[in-house]
């Protein structure tokens, strides 16, 4: 398709919702790029403004529209908004009806049209079937996150049933790609210097499984640790039924693999964890819980718990704040329930009031953020192996990184005050703790960490432009 004379080619791009959202992203930029446009972070620069959009809750869909308003408002006159996403998949009329002038629209499945969209000169739409998206071969992806870290996703879709959730509605049945695939991108990424590598999807723990395959988890991640080099792989998510003694086993054999698990509960009570159609009770997650502890000594234990699911009495409520308090976790996402339509759990009875539901988060935050500092404190004088990825926004004499059990964007950080001997930002460090605020570490660095250069990929045909 050529390009439409006259016309401009700097593009701006919203990527909301999850970090598998953010991928797809980064492969409609890099579509774009490879094709000779530009990027602008100016809204009003651009002649182009992709917003891939979030449909899973109420919250996140009323930030889509709200994210296109404004676009639609700071933009130039000629510039045209493509809107693609989960939410198009589900409320394309929705959209239509409150944003007429919308240029072209892109299904969570059709990514790979996006040079179709910017390039029509009408409006139009490509949203097909497939509901969500995995990269493929030669498809070319510009990472949008710093350099030291990216994401990469493994799977897409969903083999749950949890009452609350219409992810598989959105986003469809379980579908994973292929080993050689995904240690083609592995690969990619660590040619590039990429020290972090995020594992995303779902769930993990149910990589393969569609095809029938047998620990395709652990499988996959035994390949990628013959891989040397000095990096780290992170697991986002793994539900607290998935985690095997075999993953376990393998995670302690290996530094580069961070001893961080975001696992998933919901609810501890019983009735609740029925009633939302989970696949473990109190016993099985208190149970994952101690023998992570014991054979991941040092593990960072992240999860989301959600209050007000109807029917929650409050004596119900009460054993999850115990359960916060007796087992202590290093990071909990607490989220107020959303009733979603589409949902089983739309139609259950016992729903209950907004009041109850925020009085319930905010002792639930309160009972959590005692535990967050007393188990921070337990890191001062410790010497941990920290990423240095940059200066603190507050001020210039202030550093900022990360250690093993602080994830991007969802955890706290690592502040430094002395960073004298760093030379460069995205290399290990090893830095003392000294002091804590709320969800950060605060501490100085003492050297470098070796890092040894990943060898390039024999042969790989993905581009990562």
């Amino acid at each position: 398709m050529k390009r439409l004379q006259n016309s401009g080619n700097k593009i701006h791009f919203v990527s909301l919702g999850c970090a598998r959202n953010l991928v797809d992203t980064e492969v409609m930029l890099g579509i774009l790029l490879k094709s000779g446009y530009e990027v602008t972070d100016q809204v009003d620069k651009a002649d182009y403004l992709v917003v891939n959009t979030c449909g899973f809750l109420a919250s996140a869909r009323q930030e889509s529209c709200d994210t296109i308003d404004s676009l639609f408002e700071g933009k130039k006159k000629s510039a045209k908004v493509i809107v693609a996403g989960c939410m198009v998949q589900k409320h394309k009329d929705e959209l239509k009806t409150q944003f007429p002038d919308i240029h072209y629209f892109l299904g969570s499945g059709d990514m790979e049209k996006i040079l179709e969209a910017v390039e029509s000169s009408n409006q139009g739409e490509a949203v097909t079937s497939a509901r969500s998206y995995l990269e493929w071969g030669e498809i070319p992806r510009q990472l949008s996150t710093p350099k030291n870290y990216a994401y990469l996703k493994i799977a897409e879709g969903c083999a749950k049933q949890c009452a609350f959730c219409i992810i598989p509605k959105i986003k469809g049945p379980l579908r994973s790609k292929p080993q050689e695939q995904v240690l083609k991108e592995f690969d990619a990424l660590l040619s590039q210097g990429v020290h972090e590598i995020i594992l995303i999807a779902q769930d993990l723990g149910d990589y393969g499984k569609e095809r029938k395959e047998i620990s395709g988890l652990e499988n996959l991640v035994r390949e990628m640790l013959k891989r040397k080099g000095n990096f780290w792989i992170r697991f986002l998510y793994l539900y607290p039924d998935e985690i095997t003694d075999e993953l376990l086993s393998l995670m302690a054999s290996d530094s580069r693999i961070c001893a961080y698990l975001d696992m998933p509960i919901q609810h501890i009570n019983d009735k609740m964890l029925k009633a939302m159609r989970r696949k473990t009770n109190r016993e099985q997650i208190i149970h994952t819980i101690e023998t992570l502890r014991k054979k991941l000594p040092g593990a960072v234990i992240r999860t989301s718990l959600m209050v007000g699911f109807p029917g929650e009495t409050e004596e119900q409520f009460e054993e999850l704040v115990r359960f916060v308090k007796e087992h202590p976790l290093d990071n909990i996402g607490i989220f107020k329930y959303s009733r979603e339509e589409e949902s089983p759990s739309a139609k259950m009875d016992g729903h209950l009031s907004e009041e109850i539901k925020q009085a319930r988060y905010e002792k639930l935050a309160t009972a959590q953020m005692k535990v967050v500092r007393k188990r921070n404190r337990a890191y001062i004088g410790q010497k941990l192996k920290v990423i240095v990825e940059g200066y603190h926004p507050d001020s210039p004499y202030l550093m900022r990184g990360r250690f093993y059990g602080q994830c991007p964007e969802i955890d706290g950080q690592v502040i430094i005050t002395d960073g004298r001997l760093v030379d460069a930002f995205g290399k290990f460090y090893e830095v003392e703790i000294t002091d804590v605020a709320d969800y950060d570490l605060i501490g100085h660095v003492l050297g470098p960490v070796e890092t040894k250069k990943a060898p390039a990929p024999k042969s790989t045909k993905l581009s990562l432009v």
